[in-house]
């Protein structure tokens, strides 16, 4: 199936500005491995890094994938035919390890945190944050009691050295560098990110947070990410991203995994509001075994172009897992996101809800499958794409992938595409509200059942965020 289309929250509104992540500082780094990807760059990582001899081998070995690997073809084509990857430089550090209090971090990085709001998150809702800068964590901090019961929240790099045992055991093994040409990008270069480990039983009852930021011209960014929730284990992981914006192209390619294990819960949620000249090309994949659950909660604002389709594998018996998405594609942007399931069990389940909103000529696109294989019995699998256009330029594309075999399984697809009513915006003028506060009502309450479903703050954020791209939207 393919649809072609052209065409009250009362939390008091947050202090966000369109352009609050719209800035950088000087640069100043310690360690440059110059511009351009080669073998020599990928020693020059694992040197300064310090890495054992598994981890360049495993770098060397992605780097000839990724050179190997044509870029797709099927789709975002001619946008990804836009970058230069011989013009960007894959890593950039200060030198610094990351601090463990604050008055650690260098002034100009924590100045960049502190304009975007990242300690005082920390000090109301959080139990850890892990702050990313360019290539490395400048700061990495969480909560004693957390560590007491044998929580672990660092960095990949100290995850590497410091619990080698745990981290060599599932690194790579959801997401390997020979998936795709993206991934195998991320394996060769990848740098900071997340490390974390829920030991059997430990139920974390604040969210972890990892915030990334870009703040170099001509960069990438490829953090790595790797959740393990043992047996009953539950944790939630939330991320945030923003980078500056530059008339050059900036490269964001990262790689999540996450590992669910018997009875555990994961939920992952991440906020973008990336600069309009980041291409934005993530893999993200969870396996979740018998019991568990595995809960992907995205939010896509900004980016030239994003390609991200958060899945799940459900490997074992009564597994569930969900995919909740909102992007928002304005002027210039494609927005092309989705989700995959895959039933890899008798009794699974699966739920992917997706909303977009299409402003201008910018394009939203729902890409998903679904696989449900004849060996498995009482499968069960429920997808909803629903997508809202704001002018007569805009356009939302869906192309689900939907594989049902064998019985009794079971999955339904429902769709939806419509207009802004003018009716409805009629109504809300009549009443004193201009066009576009009328407007960002109107998508507000399109949205509003997914914003739901993020934390308090992330949810009053997010409004905001729209409101803000609904001006100047109309007419």
């Amino acid at each position: 199936m393919q649809n072609n289309a052209h065409a009250t929250d009362t939390t008091a509104a947050l202090d966000i500005d369109r352009e609050k992540g719209n800035f950088h500082y000087k640069e100043d780094y310690a360690y440059d491995a110059g511009t351009g990807l080669s073998p020599e760059v990928i020693d020059y990582i694992a040197r300064v890094k310090n890495e054992p001899e598994w981890m360049r081998e495993f770098r060397h070995k992605a780097l000839k994938i990724f050179e190997s690997k044509p870029l797709p073809t099927h789709w975002a084509s001619k946008e990804l035919e836009q970058i230069d990857f011989g013009a960007i430089r894959y890593y950039l550090a200060k030198g610094q390890k990351p601090g463990r209090t604050w008055e650690e971090v260098p002034d100009d990085v924590k100045q960049t945190f502190e304009r975007l709001g990242i300690p005082e998150q920390e000090r109301r809702f959080l139990a850890g944050v892990e702050a990313q800068f360019d290539s490395e964590s400048a700061y990495s901090r969480m909560k004693d009691d957390l560590a007491r019961q044998g929580v672990i929240f660092v960095g990949p790099n100290e995850g590497l050295t410091l619990h080698a045992e745990i981290f060599r055991k599932y690194f790579g093994k959801i997401v390997p560098p020979s998936d795709n040409k993206f991934a195998a990008l991320n394996s060769a270069v990848f740098s900071g990110g997340s490390f974390i480990y829920v030991p059997p039983g430990v139920k974390v009852t604040q969210p972890l947070q990892a915030y990334f930021r870009i703040n170099a011209e001509r960069f990438g960014q490829f953090e790595r990410t790797l959740i393990i929730a043992d047996e009953g284990a539950e944790v939630t992981y939330m991320e945030g991203c923003t980078a500056p914006r530059y008339d050059t192209a900036t490269l964001h390619s990262a790689v999540v995994e996450l590992i669910a294990r018997p009875g555990a819960k994961i939920q992952y949620i991440t906020v973008q509001n990336w600069a309009t000249n980041v291409y934005n090309l993530v893999t993200k994949r969870g396996l979740a075994e018998a019991g568990a659950q595995i809960r992907w909660i995205d939010c896509n604002i900004g980016s030239r172009l994003t390609m991200k389709y958060p899945a799940v594998i459900l490997k074992g018996e009564h597994a569930r897992g969900e995919v909740i998405s909102i992007a928002l594609a304005s002027d210039g942007q494609t927005q092309d996101t989705g989700a995959k399931m895959i039933h890899a069990a008798p009794h699974t389940t699966s739920n992917i809800v997706s909303k977009s909103i299409s402003i201008g000529n910018g394009l939203a696109s729902y890409r998903g499958h679904v696989h449900i294989p004849r060996a498995h019995a009482h499968c069960k699998n429920n997808t909803e794409c629903d997508a809202l256009l704001i002018n007569a330029r805009s356009r939302t594309d869906t192309y689900p992938a939907i594989t049902v075999h064998g019985a009794p399984n079971s999955t339904q697809h429902e769709a939806s595409v419509s207009k802004v009513s003018a009716e409805q915006i009629f109504y809300m003028r009549q009443r004193g509200l201009g066009e576009s506060e009328a407007m960002s009502l109107a998508v507000n309450g399109f949205i509003n059942d997914l914003v739901k479903e993020f934390p308090l703050e992330y949810s009053a954020e997010l409004k905001r965020l729209v409101e803000l791209e609904m001006e100047g939207s109309v007419g």
